[in-house]
């Protein structure tokens, strides 16, 4: 069994007093916003795996077809001995055809906070890979982390960041993760990142609004947690999903919209909801191959390969330091 023994148990979830700080700060702002880390517990972890199944959600399927094209060519860029750190891992699906690929690996890192998601995958690769050492992190990959000691020394470091979490930042939190990777990455290191690309609002807005309404569970399942969490009374008869494409500033933006007016106790806060008023819980931005070369050039990297899927739809890229940086 290669799995090591690195699990910290929800080590950067915060404890629920600064929780519901969080949460009433967010339902206290005009408009309300909460942030979408949200969304992320068991429950919601599995939901999102069954998004990535409707045949609406493109992403997914996308990024599948272009590693089944590709892997070869991304494994011979990265290069032997690589430790391969991987932000969000989930259920790891697309993460098993990279590493096929690659030579000699030092050790995979998978982090995630959904503690359950975070074991099954581990155990799920180690029978597929039983010499490959898998070092499993349960922390939040926005914060600070310690990086467990690898059982080699690796060429490289490659912080791996698939599907399109990059988008669920604005810029400048976009830009403040990618130098946070730069550092865990070192000076010989590598980012390999999920883009979604811009494309027609049908095909975007469909992705988000599945038919069989699994997107809107996924919504809502994140006030079901603030119930359990917080002991909070929101209805979620009273709610419902929306997502629409936002085309000047090139984002999907999710809301949960009150169905009619009410109030919610969020600790010893009495919340009001008029009918219609949107909260927004997520961003999902777009970016055309130049606008992401410019976000990288923010956080001091350097855009040194692309891949696509055969339409065009999805993009993995790898970064590097600039040489300014």
């Amino acid at each position: 069994m290669s799995v090591q023994a690195y699990v910290v148990g929800d080590e950067q979830r915060p404890p629920d007093n600064a929780l519901l700080q969080v949460v009433q700060r967010g339902l206290r702002s005009q408009p309300k916003r909460l942030p979408s880390w949200l969304f992320y517990d068991d429950q919601g972890s599995a939901l999102f795996e069954q998004i990535c199944e409707q045949p609406e959600y493109y992403l997914t399927r996308a990024e599948i077809a272009l590693l089944k094209e590709h892997a070869g060519d991304i494994a011979h860029v990265l290069g032997p001995d690589a430790r391969l750190v991987e932000y969000g891992s989930g259920h790891a699906i697309k993460t098993r055809l990279l590493l096929e690929h690659l030579e000699a690996p030092v050790a995979w890192v998978p982090v995630e906070l959904a503690t359950e998601a975070l074991r099954l995958s581990s155990e799920r690769m180690a029978a597929y890979f039983p010499q490959l050492p898998i070092q499993p992190i349960s922390v939040d990959f926005t914060r600070p982390m310690r990086l467990p000691v690898p059982p080699r020394a690796p060429r490289r470091t490659v912080v791996y960041f698939p599907g399109s979490t990059i988008g669920n930042f604005d810029e400048r939190e976009a830009a403040q993760l990618l130098r946070k990777m730069r550092g865990e990455m070192g000076d010989n290191g590598g980012i390999l990142v999920g883009v979604d690309v811009k494309k027609d609002r049908a095909t975007i807005e469909a992705a988000y609004n599945d038919a069989a309404g699994v997107t809107a569970a996924f919504t809502l399942n994140m006030l079901t947690r603030l119930n359990r969490e917080l002991g909070c009374n929101f209805e979620l008869g009273g709610f419902r999903h929306r997502a629409r494409y936002n085309t000047m500033a090139g984002r999907i933006e999710t809301h949960i919209l009150s169905k009619r007016e009410q109030r919610v106790r969020v600790g010893r806060l009495q919340v009001l909801f008029r009918e219609d008023e949107a909260m927004l819980v997520e961003y999902s931005c777009k970016y055309s191959l130049e606008d992401f070369a410019a976000l990288a050039a923010i956080a001091g990297l350097t855009v040194q390969h692309v891949w696509m899927d055969a339409q065009g739809l999805f993009s993995l890229q790898y970064l590097t330091r600039s040489s300014a940086s």
